[in-house]
């Protein structure tokens, strides 16, 4: 009997302890409570409205009804219009679109003929996008070849479009997962590595020397996370190595501006778990709340689920995680050849989320001396 009393002593001073530690105590309800909600209402394998382009060189009412008709389908969105197919290959190198659709010159004497009436380049580099994509190649067109008065042909074909495949033409899982699974280990790493920063110099006893040094909030936060920028360039190196001599993934950029892209990345990451170490009180904190950053980038960033198919709620929480931007410049620059200069809009998001978040947490910190 005494020691059912011992244990139950044990017991509620364990349940005193937890309801006092309030941000443990939140974490334990709102994890699952928000992943619950955003990953039921934002994941969605139906691919709907990805961003297409327009090569239109018929300029005829027939093209106009071909492109309203893919607009139709739901499955497309049209967002750009370009005079080439030249432009076009760009536009999905840099990621601005997903596919083109282009529009030959004698469009309504293919549509009178009921021969292939125009082409799709499609990005490969993700499959459930081009996938989407190529279940539109024999979609019905109705009644667009009535608008020209040439004679019918009596050999028909039920193919509608001639879709060309870039950067995964075998559609390869292994040439979308490496590079995107590199962003999903630099962020487990590099968040988990510099979220117990400051907290394991707290409870190892190493803060007190910290504050009598002369070293300023600032450069406690530049020092904490330089030594892990070069682990974080060691891991880019090992996965893209062995993605390349045993999965075969091309790396078809730079090497310069694949660990350019990477270093900014890494950066923002290491900046993401400064902050972190700032909030949380202990070690397990500091991973409870690196988990609730990890799961959604690997959920939310484009690595597992195209962002296309997400709720606009969702792709807003989608822009403000690292991992999503590193996708995209990952995968444009070892599978699609793009030049660093001509992602500018992520690079620069990514440099500026490090310069705040180092800011934050050299302000959080020095609060916290105070």
């Amino acid at each position: 009997m005494s020691s059912l009393f011992r244990m139950k002593a044990i017991m509620v001073k364990e349940f005193r302890q937890l309801s006092r530690d309030k941000l443990t105590y939140a974490m334990i309800v709102m994890i699952p409570l928000i992943q619950l909600l955003l990953f039921g209402y934002a994941i969605n394998t139906v691919v709907r409205q990805i961003p297409v382009a327009v090569v239109d060189q018929s300029h005829s009412q027939a093209s106009r009804w071909l492109v309203e008709s893919m607009k139709a389908s739901q499955v497309v969105d049209v967002v750009e219009y370009y005079q080439s197919t030249v432009e076009g290959q760009k536009g999905i190198q840099t990621g601005e679109v997903r596919a083109v659709l282009v529009i030959p010159y004698d469009l309504e004497q293919r549509q009178a003929q009921q021969r292939v009436q125009a082409q799709w380049m499609i990005d490969g580099s993700d499959s459930m996008i081009g996938s989407a994509i190529l279940g539109l190649e024999n979609m019905p067109v109705t009644n667009t070849y009535k608008l020209s008065n040439l004679p019918v042909d009596s050999k028909a074909t039920n193919q509608t479009f001639e879709m060309t495949m870039f950067y995964n033409p075998a559609q390869r899982s292994a040439i979308n997962i490496v590079p995107g699974l590199l962003g999903v280990i630099l962020t487990m790493t590099m968040v988990l590595f510099t979220s117990i920063a400051i907290v394991r110099e707290s409870e190892q006893g190493n803060l007190e020397l910290l504050i009598t040094t002369p070293v300023s909030s600032f450069e406690l936060m530049i020092a904490k996370i330089i030594p892990y920028i070069f682990v974080g360039l060691l891991q880019v190196a090992i996965v893209l190595g062995l993605g390349y001599f045993i999965f075969d993934v091309p790396i078809n950029a730079s090497l310069i501006d694949v660990f350019l892209g990477s270093l900014v990345f890494i950066s923002a990451s290491l900046t993401l778990g400064l902050v972190i170490s700032t909030i949380a009180k202990t070690q397990l904190q500091a991973m409870q709340l690196t988990l609730f950053i990890i799961l959604p980038s690997i959920l939310l960033s484009g690595f597992m689920f195209p962002i296309e198919g997400m709720p606009v709620l969702a792709q807003w929480i989608a822009e403000g995680l690292p991992a999503t931007h590193y996708m995209r410049i990952i995968r444009a620059l070892v599978l699609k050849g793009a030049e660093l200069g001509d992602l500018y809009k992520d690079v620069l998001w990514l440099l500026g989320f490090t310069v705040l978040g180092i800011a934050v947490a050299a302000l959080r910190f020095k609060k916290t001396l105070d």
